[in-house]
């Protein structure tokens, strides 16, 4: 159990009060408390908007997509991510989730993939989100590719990083890093496949060019996947000089049990971890999203069906408002990340209909107006 986190107060709200201090340094000091006191409680809080509302994406088998799908069949299972029930989409973001990397560095091809993409992941998948104004990306390993990544970064990382930048223009997509090595990531590799993924679609800083968004995934806090976490916060994550355009805290190993405790994951990456050897800086509000699971266990969830009662809402006001905290400069995540839609296992629930999301998500993306297409994001 993670210890939460205060709030920390909003830079709109602490400027505030140092200029309500100045102005009252003449007062008496009962008068200049009371009067404090009343700007506190009127001072507005600091927001942004959300720009990223997301969905990682499965098929039908699990997130291997080894099979082309049937259209109309598809369309059945997930058509609550391009409508929530008004013809506006749930999200402006899909992940399809997910490639193996060392199967797209040897051009695999089999049963389930050909030339080491896999089989299901079309152009009529990525058009059937992008012809609704939903950016696609393709993501590439997950828990069960994590030694295939550590195989792929020792053998050519530059070559695979220059065949993930070749899939992403075939396609015209951004690609997702999810190296989920804890004990010994490969930096060094994963430095020269981002490099040379650059090298081919530099940072756009416009988000105009779909392949050139790359992104990375970082644990739901600090405590895991450190080394990663730490030199991407510190390498390519910071707002002058950014490699990548943000970070995604994915899910616990479980849904938290309340708002405060999926708050204490996210503060953690805004205040980093000093103490650590080496120290993890703090990272930008505006360089990562905060995820909820949509289908985990054998119980449909409030965050798919029912906005009332869903972290997507308790946690709402925090997200929008989260103040940086040694890093950025503008309050609030960049929005939110949904694990996962369809079948993100072959046990447990999916958010196929009757679970389709369009309460829970769909919902969400008009509480919160989640503009679609997706704007040019917050750089600082």
């Amino acid at each position: 159990m993670r210890m939460h986190i205060g709030r920390t107060p909003t830079l709109l709200a602490a400027a505030t009060l140092a200029l309500t201090g100045a102005a009252l340094g003449g007062a008496e000091p009962g008068q200049a408390a009371t009067r404090t006191a009343a700007v506190q409680a009127a001072a507005p809080t600091a927001t942004s908007p959300m720009q990223v509302y997301g969905a990682w994406a499965c098929s039908d088998d699990a997130c291997t997509w080894a099979a082309v799908r049937d259209m109309t069949d598809y369309d059945q299972k997930n058509h609550w991510l391009i409508d929530r029930g008004d013809g506006h989409p749930s999200v402006n973001l899909v992940v399809l989730s997910f490639v193996n990397p060392l199967r797209l560095l040897n051009g695999t091809t089999d049963a389930g993939d050909t030339g080491g993409v896999p089989n299901g992941m079309t152009q009529a998948i990525v058009n059937y989100y992008t012809s609704h104004g939903i950016r696609v990306m393709l993501s590439i390993g997950g828990i069960t590719y994590a030694n295939d990544w550590d195989t792929a970064l020792s053998q050519n990382p530059t070559l695979l990083g220059q065949k993930a930048a070749a899939l992403a223009t075939q396609l015209g997509v951004g690609i997702e890093i999810d190296y989920e090595n804890s004990s010994s990531p490969n930096l060094t590799g994963l430095q020269s496949f981002i490099s040379a993924y650059r090298a081919a679609h530099p940072y756009d800083a416009t988000g105009a060019d779909p392949t050139a968004r790359l992104t990375i995934d970082v644990a739901a806090g600090d405590r895991w996947l450190v080394g990663l976490d730490q030199y991407a916060t510190a390498n390519w994550l910071n707002t002058s000089n950014p490699v990548l355009d943000y970070a995604n805290a994915m899910v616990p190993s479980k849904q938290p049990g309340n708002a405060a405790g999926a708050e204490s994951n996210w503060q953690e990456h805004l205040t980093g971890k000093p103490t650590y050897s080496p120290p993890i800086p703090p990272l930008a509000p505006a360089k990562f999203t905060g995820s909820l699971y949509i289908a985990e266990g054998s119980s449909v969830r409030p965050e798919c069906t029912t906005f009332s009662t869903s972290l997507e809402n308790t946690t709402g006001s925090w997200l929008q408002s989260a103040a940086p905290a040694g890093a950025g400069t503008t309050p609030g995540l960049l929005g939110y990340m949904f694990w996962a839609a369809e079948m993100p296992s072959t046990r447990g629930v999916t958010t196929d209909p009757p679970n389709s999301c369009q309460g829970g998500v769909g919902v969400g993306s008009s509480t919160y107006s989640v503009p679609v297409p997706m704007p040019a994001l917050r750089q600082n």
